[in-house]
């Protein structure tokens, strides 16, 4: 089945560019150069994937992603003509799964696109879970429960959670965490990793304690009890 995959973006001469370049390869893409209409829209309509422009007049990228992140979960990809590391660190604060700075090769916007799609159909494994005492992760529908309750979280918290359960009680370096999640090269940027996982700290936080914790000068580890039933 194709992918559907939603472009955001004032510039309609770059839409319609993206829209014939990734239609090659199978993609279906709508797009919209008014984030108000293209918010309207996905209340009615679904897709697989965003790729959203920060500067845009009337309401920019990071408060359209405020909106999107609402109640939609999907993979967003956030572009920008300014490139600056702040701007990269709000995009991901606010819960983009990844950023490309304007201009760039669509190849490359491509290769990004296909690694999420990777990552998401490569991790299907029906009825398959992670427990611990206060969490389960359940892969097959990539949900997550912490304290009994469903969290929502996107597909990069999720891709990220993943790999600390599994490698539950071993330290992670930044660079590692940044390769197995990305799942390609890629140019690094301060403090990304850390602003992805600041995002699964606030949402798995209780009375309990932090379940990751900083490893000074290396990385994170990650550290939870096992369920013994």
């Amino acid at each position: 089945m194709n992918k559907n995959i939603l472009v955001i973006d004032d510039d309609a001469k770059l839409g319609e560019l993206l829209k014939d370049y990734l239609e090659k390869y199978s993609y279906k893409v709508t797009h919209f150069d008014n984030p108000v209409n293209a918010l309207a829209n996905l209340k009615t309509a679904s897709y697989d994937l965003i790729i959203l422009d920060v500067m845009m007049p009337d309401m920019d990228g990071f408060e359209t992603l405020k909106e999107l992140r609402k109640n939609i979960l999907i993979p967003v990809i956030m572009l920008t003509a300014r490139g600056e590391t702040t701007d990269k660190i709000v995009g991901l604060e606010l819960g983009a799964d990844d950023y490309l700075a304007k201009p760039f090769e669509p190849r490359e916007l491509l290769a990004r696109i296909q690694a999420i799609f990777r990552r998401v159909e490569g991790k299907v494994i029906p009825s398959e879970e992670i427990r611990f005492k206060n969490i389960i992760i359940n892969t097959g529908n990539r949900s997550v429960k912490f304290s009994n309750k469903k969290i929502d979280i996107t597909t990069t918290e999720f891709d990220l959670l993943v790999l600390f359960a599994k490698n539950n009680g071993k330290v992670l370096s930044r660079e590692y965490l940044m390769q197995k999640t990305k799942g390609m090269s890629w140019q690094y940027y301060d403090r990304s990793i850390d602003v992805m996982v600041s995002r699964l700290r606030t949402k798995l936080k209780d009375k309990t304690g932090q379940l990751i914790k900083t490893v000074q000068s290396i990385g994170y580890i990650f550290y939870a009890d096992f369920d013994e039933n």
